[in-house]
């Protein structure tokens, strides 16, 4: 099965011509996962990155008091593991899947290093992309230490809109169509479900969003 060809369907991979992927296609084939299943955990052997096809995966640790910390929850088209490619040869984080049906196309660094120096705009495509998602950690860390729970989710919601929102023609509203659940949420933010729930009705009676399980609308006279 040809792994690589879904870069293509990544606008942070449009740069790479599909007929490199040929030369890599016997070499990779996609992993399944269920829900819980672990892609690698702390001090693990950095040797590979990730690329998901379908599905959710949970990126965290644990802190000394054994908690465990979400540092982000990734869906299809994304790339995870990216430290391998910066040099790092042991996981300081774990990767596990969080649905049913995932699955994953393994790539090994020196295939990785391959595609980057055969392809300049390539690799600077991919350590935008890297530094960008260690910026968004960043910022949502100093959510996380300096926060209210509430400032914490409208700032969480800016945040999807900027990833996942469109602007309704007709309204003005700003339409998230996300992939994450409320727990998906409350564990990105440091707080619970129905904590999460609450403030979502709470900000639905101020007037701000309107919510289903499917999207969030951010009103126009809010935004």
């Amino acid at each position: 099965m040809q792994s690589l060809w879904f870069f293509d369907d990544v606008n942070l991979f449009k740069v790479l011509c599909p007929h490199k992927f040929k030369a890599y296609k016997n070499e990779h084939d996609f992993c399944a996962y269920k829900k819980k299943d672990y892609i690698y955990f702390e001090a693990d052997s950095a040797n590979k990155v990730y690329l998901i096809e379908k599905g959710k995966v949970k990126i965290g640790y644990y802190n000394e008091d054994g908690n465990e910390i979400i540092k982000a929850i990734l869906t299809k088209g994304e790339l995870f593991g990216e430290k391998a490619i910066l040099g790092d040869d042991m996981r300081d984080e774990f990767a596990q899947s969080i649905d049913n049906s995932t699955s994953i196309c393994p790539i090994g660094v020196d295939t990785m290093h391959d595609l980057m120096r055969n392809n300049q705009t390539f690799s600077f495509k991919v350590y935008k992309f890297i530094g960008l998602k260690f910026k968004k950690l960043e910022r949502r860390l100093q959510l996380l230490l300096f926060k209210d729970t509430k400032t914490r989710l409208v700032e969480f919601l800016e945040e999807l809109c900027t990833d996942y929102g469109y602007d309704c023609d007709k309204t003005g509203d700003h339409i998230i169509k996300h992939p994450y659940t409320q727990k998906d949420m409350a564990s990105l933010i440091g707080t619970s479900r129905p904590t999460i729930n609450i403030l979502l009705n709470e900000l639905k009676e101020e007037n701000y969003l309107e919510f289903n399980r499917k999207e969030i609308r951010i009103l126009k006279k809010s935004a």
